[in-house]
């Protein structure tokens, strides 16, 4: 990487955008998929904490999006690990698959909401599925201003959920 990445403690938006297309563009290429790469860099205040978005889509979009996105989810964890993007950094950079985690993302933030309002109206806690933790960041996000609930995450690793309380209730630690 000619460029670096990170400067004043900031994602150099550019350079990230650069070094993720090369990264991105040499896995496909070396894996023989049939994908296109799209990067680009987002727009300040765009709603999201998105700096640079990548898609990847094409006829071998299937096999990134098998069993919960898991070649997905592995694509994005070895760019992090390929542009040596420490963890603050992360929610910076999105790579999506024809708009799947946009719209995993959406359902996860309905969900949310569907869960906080059972909450409210039954007062009792309510345990989401085990989630990546970009997945629980989203929901803690779309749950933070709704009055009358509070969210945790509990358990470990792959394992970790997000668990929706009465606002009211005591933390469990």
């Amino acid at each position: 990487m000619t460029q670096e990445l990170i400067q004043d403690g900031k994602l150099n938006r550019q350079a990230a955008a650069d070094a993720l297309r090369d990264f991105l563009e040499k896995i496909v290429r070396a894996a023989g998929f049939q994908l296109k790469v799209t990067v680009s860099v987002a727009a300040p205040g765009a709603g999201s904490d998105a700096e640079v978005l990548a898609d990847v889509d094409g006829r071998d979009k299937e096999i990134l999006l098998e069993r919960g996105a898991e070649v997905l989810k592995a694509l994005e964890h070895l760019a992090f690990r390929a542009l040596r993007l420490e963890p603050e950094h992360h929610e910076k950079i999105h790579i999506d698959c024809g708009g799947y985690r946009a719209l995993r993302f959406e359902e996860l933030r309905m969900t949310a909401k569907v869960a906080a309002e059972r909450v409210q109206t039954s007062k009792q806690p309510f345990r989401l599925n085990p989630m990546t933790s970009r997945e629980r960041r989203i929901v803690h996000l779309a749950l933070k201003d709704m009055p009358g609930v509070r969210t945790e995450s509990v358990g470990v690793g792959e394992h970790r959920q997000v668990v929706i309380h009465p606002a009211d209730s005591k933390p469990s630690h």
